[in-house]
């Protein structure tokens, strides 16, 4: 049946025409964007996981800014701890020079004694990034300590973690500050205080809190000596002997503080590498859910042009149908 009516042609060929022209508005608009998923309409599914996965990555991003800073702080008191065990070892050596010498030279080692212990303390200092110095303490200070004279932890922000229902928690790597300060100006016991400053039991070199100050010329059970006090003048053979093992223990304890710092210094090192990876890793996960595909889209563009055009014609050619019924009245 014809009919000027209803043009069924017309009807469907614009049907078919709209569609393509909906689907070329997608392929555009992922051209134009690269995502096939740009918004939770495209799939609602891809797009909330791909949102919490770059939430995650911008966090991950700030742990490697705080990995930064610990990396930081962390070198600078590992660089600091080095030097001083130089300088121990330079006051070691004097103390050895000093078994047997005159009270003169023992006046003149102990001068230059002392420029190494204000070196000691100058360098521990010094050892501030950021407004952080683990080596020159004070326990008694608010958030520095855990206990009485006890210095508390510090702590690295090393990881972002999601688990399976979807709960965040924060890794650290924590960095044993009790056991690698130097001086602690609010400690109040030998064994609280720091590794150069608390007293050491002349007969084993171990910070005790029985250890009292030794004096010249006298020897007693309890005799304490420290490597940021010590003097050797007016001390007998034997005490100056006493303050060798001191100055040996001192320096084994802060070879293992330096283990601690270079033990988190790697630590640290292997965590900013993992978590730059993570990311990486992350960063072409979403991209799988959510980017376009731009050599398919390029081609799907080109035949829904084709077949844009295909529908303009075949809608032109419908419409002109209604124009071949006046020719049935032509006379």
């Amino acid at each position: 049946m014809t009919s000027i009516m209803t043009n069924a042609s017309a009807l469907t060929a614009l049907q078919s025409l709209n569609a393509t022209n909906k689907t070329l508005e997608t392929i555009q608009a992922r051209i134009s964007t690269g995502f096939r998923v740009a918004e939770a309409a495209d799939n609602a599914a891809y797009w909330s996981i791909a949102t919490t996965m770059r939430s995650d990555n911008n966090a991950m991003s700030t742990v490697q800014d705080a990995l930064g800073l610990g990396a930081s702080k962390v070198d600078t008191a590992y660089t600091a701890m080095n030097k001083a065990i130089d300088l121990v070892n330079d006051i070691k050596v004097k103390i050895v020079a000093a078994t047997g010498a005159t009270a003169a030279d023992k006046e003149k080692l102990q001068t230059e004694i002392g420029v190494l212990q204000g070196q000691l303390k100058s360098y521990a200092d010094a050892a501030t990034f950021s407004g952080a110095n683990w080596l020159s303490v004070n326990a008694t200070v608010a958030g520095g300590h855990s206990a009485a004279g006890v210095h508390s932890d510090a702590q690295i922000v090393s990881a972002f973690n999601r688990d399976a229902s979807g709960n965040v928690t924060l890794g650290t790597i924590k960095i044993q500050v009790q056991n690698i300060k130097l001086y602690d100006a609010g400690a109040t016991t030998n064994v609280n205080k720091g590794i150069l400053e608390g007293l050491r039991l002349g007969t084993t070199g171990v910070r005790a809190n029985t250890a009292t100050a030794a004096t010249a010329g006298t020897i007693n059970a309890n005799d304490g000596y420290s490597v940021s006090t010590l003097t050797v003048v007016g001390f007998t053979d034997t005490q100056v002997t006493q303050m060798i093992k001191v100055a040996d223990k001192t320096l084994a304890e802060m070879q293992d503080a330096a283990v601690i710092l270079g033990a988190a210094k790697k630590q640290i090192d292997q965590q900013k590498s993992f978590t730059t990876s993570l990311m990486d890793s992350i960063e072409r996960g979403v991209g799988q859910l959510v980017d376009a595909d731009m050599n398919k889209e390029s081609t799907r563009l080109q035949a829904l042009q084709v077949q844009q055009q295909l529908g303009i014609q075949a809608l032109s050619i419908a419409n002109s149908n209604a124009q071949r019924v006046l020719s049935l009245f032509q006379q």
